[in-house]
């Protein structure tokens, strides 16, 4: 495109051009920022990215009325920011587990600074921001998020496992390099990288929280060698297992 002022930026321009002249795209991100430009609504999402209430209890805790509240959720329903499930007469609702979704609370949480319950920033633990979608390529297949998230999950439920790329493709049915790639993409970090963090930040609740042996630990969180694990947990917290379980114990 040839514009009446040369400010020496075409080729952003042209790279520019597609995106920009799809109107519908940009429609859609509108409409959803509609749905949180009222701060009592905003507050109400983000509270359901956390925990999944009742209409009742959402609003004794941002000290609504319930017709009010039920308001929000309607609207916050309708933009497919939240969804609900009946559990007999009760309905709850939690934030939906769309890209957008997930995206739109990392955004907020980056933009007040608030961080997640049960974060302990001094531990050098993970944020729940960090939990969070990274960077989601748009071209990305919904299905393949989901496969993500599962792959995450399963790692963090079996810490104690080693469980290779190889393995994990077969049993999610996904290229092992489109599943590095995704990984990386989604968490911001290798998944080996990612992974390690978990076990780090379990294994420090565990030296905290528990009598159990440095080498028990170690085991727990995937190390066949006390040597190893705590060479890794040192180079992580720039203290021994043992330097951080004494220092945690000292007020």
């Amino acid at each position: 495109m040839e514009l009446q002022h040369n400010h020496h930026n075409s080729e952003i321009i042209e790279q520019i051009l597609s995106p920009i002249s799809d109107e519908s795209t940009f429609q859609m991100v509108s409409d959803i920022f509609k749905l949180l430009d009222d701060p009592n609504r905003l507050r109400i999402f983000w509270l359901l990215c956390h925990v999944e209430e009742c209409v009742i209890n959402i609003a004794e805790i941002v000290q609504m009325t319930s017709p009010a509240v039920s308001h929000h959720l309607k609207q916050l329903k309708s933009g497919g920011l939240i969804s609900s499930r009946r559990e007999g007469k009760e309905v709850y609702y939690k934030a939906a587990e769309s890209s957008y979704a997930i995206f739109l609370h990392k955004t907020i949480e980056n933009m007040i600074e608030i961080s997640c319950p049960g974060n302990d920033t001094n531990d050098n633990h993970l944020s729940c921001a960090s939990e969070h979608f990274h960077d989601i390529p748009s071209e990305c297949p919904p299905e393949y998020i989901h496969t993500i998230q599962e792959i995450h999950d399963y790692l963090n439920n079996n810490l104690d496992k080693r469980i290779t790329i190889e393995q994990l493709s077969k049993d999610f049915l996904i290229n092992t390099t489109t599943l590095k790639n995704l990984f990386k993409s989604v968490y911001g970090v290798s998944l080996a990288t990612h992974i390690n963090l978990h076990r780090m930040e379990k294994a420090a609740s565990l030296l905290k929280g528990t009598n159990d042996s440095v080498c028990d630990i170690a085991h727990t969180v995937g190390y066949e060698s006390q040597s190893k694990f705590s060479a890794a947990f040192k180079k992580h917290f720039q203290q021994t297992p043992l330097e951080y379980r004494k220092n945690s114990s000292n007020p």
